[in-house]
Formats: C-alpha cells, sequence, structure tokens
C-alpha cells in the first residue's frame, strides 16, 4: 500500500483485525524494518533510521497499552519524555550541576503547561499506576508531546476508556491539532474517530481498501463487506 498525509493532518486507520495496521505504524516509526519501499517525513528520507532517531526528527508515537513508570509521578513521567536532557550525560551530571539543574527547571515548566493543557492538574503528582486507563491515555498523549513532535502515530487511544473520557482525549487531540501536529491514529472504535478525523484510511489484509472522508467510507460497500459483511455503525 502507499499513500502520503500533509504534517498537519488529522487522519484515522482502520481496518479488521490482521489488516496490517499495527506493521503499518511498526513500519513508519522504525519498530520494524521494512523489506520494500520507504518512508519520507518532512521530505526525508527515513528508511534505514531506527525508531529514536526518527522520534529526533520529530515523529512520534504511542501504544495500544501505555506503560507509564508505575512508581514516578505523572509529572515526573512527562519529564522523561523531553529530549536531549543534559543530565543523562555522566560529565554533565557530574561537573555541570548548574547546566542540569537550569534545563531542568525549563523542562518542568514545559511539563505543567502539557499538564494544564491536558487537564491533569488533579493527578499530577500522583504515581501513574495510580491513573485510571483513560488518564493513562492521556499521559502517554503527554509524553509525545513532550518531544515537541511534528506528527503523533497514535495507536488506539480510545480502547478501555469510559465515553466521558473519550471525548475529553478527542477534544485535547483536536486542540495538540489546532496548535499544529499532525495525527494518524489507528482506533476500533469507529463512531468516536468519525466525529474525530477529516479523513479515514480503511486496511484490509495488508493493503489500503479505501481512503476519503469518515461518512463516504463508512458507507462503502468493501468497506462493510471487510467487516464481515454488516453495516458499520
Amino acid at each position: 500500500m502507499s499513500f502520503s498525509t500533509p504534517l498537519g493532518s488529522l487522519s484515522g486507520v482502520i481496518g479488521p483485525n490482521g489488516a496490517g495496521k499495527s506493521t503499518l505504524f511498526a513500519l513508519i516509526s522504525g519498530f520494524q524494518a521494512s523489506d520494500l519501499g520507504e518512508v519520507t517525513f518532512a521530505g526525508q528520507r527515513l528508511d534505514g533510521l531506527s525508531a529514536d532517531q526518527r522520534a529526533r526528527q520529530g515523529l512520534a508515537r504511542t501504544f495500544q497499552v501505555p506503560r507509564p513508570f508505575a512508581h514516578l509521578t505523572v509529572r515526573e513521567n512527562l519529564a522523561v519524555g523531553a529530549q536531549g536532557q543534559a543530565g543523562e550525560g555522566l560529565f554533565n551530571a557530574l561537573f555541570r550541576g548548574g547546566l542540569v539543574r537550569r534545563q531542568e527547571r525549563r523542562i518542568f515548566e514545559r511539563v505543567d503547561g502539557v499538564i494544564d493543557f491536558l487537564k491533569l492538574g488533579a493527578v499530577a503528582t500522583a504515581p501513574a499506576g495510580r491513573l485510571s486507563g483513560g488518564q493513562r491515555k492521556l499521559l502517554e498523549l503527554g509524553r509525545a508531546l513532550m518531544m515537541e513532535p511534528k506528527f503523533i502515530l497514535l495507536d488506539e487511544p480510545f480502547a478501555g476508556v469510559n465515553p466521558v473520557l473519550i471525548d475529553e482525549i478527542s477534544d485535547r487531540i483536536k486542540a495538540a491539532n489546532a496548535r499544529g501536529v499532525g495525527f494518524l491514529i489507528v482506533e476500533h472504535n469507529l463512531s468516536s474517530l468519525a466525529r474525530l478525523v477529516d479523513r479515514m484510511l480503511v486496511m484490509d489484509r495488508g493493503r489500503l481498501l479505501a481512503d476519503g472522508a469518515p461518512d463516504e467510507v463508512l458507507d462503502d460497500k468493501s468497506v462493510q463487506e471487510a467487516y464481515m459483511g454488516g453495516v458499520v455503525a
């Protein structure tokens, strides 16, 4: 399959189990090496770059099952997401403490901004292991935003989330998109995804089956057949 999407876009990817959605994300993000083809991001080829190198180019991703550091607070988990931290180097940690402390202050200023943006203030100092499923999804999004990405691959942000928090997560995605962050979202909750994205791509058995506006795509008979011949609701 082949497709392109603008950096500032808000698009979704759907498809039945086994369609290749997870493999697609793994190939784009560098968690799996491709046999053929190419991945281009912001005009540059990413082939051969590792996942962390792609992240430093501005391409972030989340995972279906969030894995925060359970013993760290929400603030601390978000701080981990900041790139290029001077304190990660032994020399700086031992001999350039002033630099490290100044950078940490700037990082935690950004952390507090992300907490306000995601409306996580009530749990900011709570251990991440105590968060609800929806709060963990917001934290996962926040860690991606701490990387200051151009584009985020979101893997099932609504899975295991109650309807109230689905609306909250959707609102935060829209707000981040309005700030210029692009999204490609894999999701099985078709109705929630259709209300969120402007474009929907449908995969089936490793190929692109349909591509267009959500309402048009979900009315496509071939798409409905891919979902076991039923009506997609």
